[in-house]
C-alpha cells in the first residue's frame, strides 16, 4: 500500500470539497478532509496535530482489525510446518497426475478445520484497513489548507528543506518492516530495505504533511509491532526453551 500510494502522489492534487463528485471522493476522501479541519480548529488552527491526533485516532479504530489479523497470522504460521509435510507429500504427484492438487487441496482444508483456522482471515481485515487508510492520505494530499500552514520548522505543503522528516520516516518504516520480519517469507524479505528507499525519496519530494503522517503511523505501528509480535515471540521462545 505504501508504494502504492507513494506513487499516486503526484497523481491526485485536485483540492477536496464537499462538492467533489465521485463516490470514493464524497464518502471516503472528503470525511477524512472534514475530519482534519475539524480537529485543526480544536488546536486552534494547528493541521500540524490535527494530523498526529487523527493519525493516531485512526490507528486506534483499525487496531482491533490488526489483532485479529495478527491472530490469524499466527494460526497459520503453527500450521507451517503441517502444510509443508503435505506440500512435500504431493510435491512429485501433483505434476503427474492433476487430481492430486485436490486432494492435497481438500487435506490442507481439513488441517484448517481441525484446527480452527481460516486462511481467509488474515485478508479480510487489510481489505477493510485499505479503504480507510488511502482516504486519509489523500485527504491530507488534497484538502487545501494543510499546505497553508505550517508546524515546527517545516511547511506543512512543501517539502521538508532539512530531509529530517523523510530521514525519520524511512528508518522508522525499516524499524516496523523489520520487526515484522519473521512473519515474511524470503522474497518478501526484500521490502525491508525497498520501502525506506521509497517513503525517504517520497519525502523527499512530497509535502512535509506527508512524512509527519508516515512518522506518526509508523511510531504507532512500531510500539503496536512490539506488543503484539515482539513480545509474544519472546514468550513463546521461553516457553519452547522451559
Amino acid at each position: 500500500m505504501t508504494l502504492f500510494l507513494t506513487a499516486c502522489g503526484t497523481v491526485e492534487k485536485v483540492p477536496i470539497t464537499a462538492e467533489t463528485e465521485g463516490i470514493w471522493n464524497h464518502f471516503f476522501v472528503y470525511p477524512m478532509s472534514w475530519l482534519l479541519i475539524n480537529v485543526a480548529e480544536l488546536f486552534n488552527g494547528s493541521y500540524g496535530l490535527s494530523i498526529v491526533v487523527v493519525t493516531i485516532a485512526i490507528r486506534l479504530c483499525l487496531l482491533p482489525l490488526m489483532l485479529k489479523q495478527q491472530k490469524s497470522t499466527r494460526a497459520m504460521q503453527t500450521l507451517k510446518p503441517e502444510m509443508e509435510r503435505l506440500q512435500a507429500k504431493y510435491k512429485e504427484s501433483v505434476k503427474k497426475d492433476p487430481k492430486k492438487q485436490q486432494e492435497m487441496q481438500k487435506e490442507l482444508m481439513a488441517l484448517y478445520q481441525s484446527n480452527g483456522v481460516n486462511p481467509l482471515a488474515g485478508c479480510l481485515p487489510m481489505f477493510v484497513q485499505l479503504p480507510v487508510l488511502m482516504a486519509f492520505y489523500f485527504a491530507i494530499m488534497r484538502t487545501e489548507q494543510i499546505a497553508l500552514h505550517t508546524f515546527l520548522w517545516f511547511d506543512l505543503g512543501n517539502p521538508d528543506p532539512l530531509y529530517l522528516l523523510p530521514l525519520v520516516a524511512g528508518l522508522t518504516t525499516f524499524l516496523q518492516v523489520k520487526m515484522t520480519s519473521s512473519q515474511l517469507n524470503d522474497q518478501m524479505k526484500l521490502i525491508i530495505y525497498i520501502m525506506p528507499v521509497m517513503i525517504i525519496v517520497a519525502g523527499i519530494t512530497l509535502p512535509a504533511a506527508l512524512s509527519l503522517y508516515w512518522v506518526v503511523g509508523n511510531v504507532f505501528m512500531i510500539i503496536q509491532t512490539y506488543f503484539t509480535v515482539t513480545k509474544f515471540e519472546q514468550s513463546s521462545t521461553e516457553i519452547s526453551k522451559s
